[in-house]
């Protein structure tokens, strides 16, 4: 998965990280796997993996 924040703060909102749960559980349900939740801003990005959000 991946999404852009235009403010250009790439750290993951409390929403992007609840809504990631929600999907990789609905994903695991359906057999598939949510690798990663990358975050892109003008100040760089995020891995919602490396970060151990995933």
């Amino acid at each position: 998965m991946m999404h852009n924040h235009p403010s250009g703060n790439p750290a993951p909102s409390r929403q992007d990280i609840e809504i990631t749960k929600h999907i990789a559980e609905a994903g695991k349900r359906m057999g598939i796997s949510v690798h990663d939740h990358i975050i892109m801003g003008a100040e760089g990005h995020s891995s919602m993996r490396a970060l151990g959000l995933l």
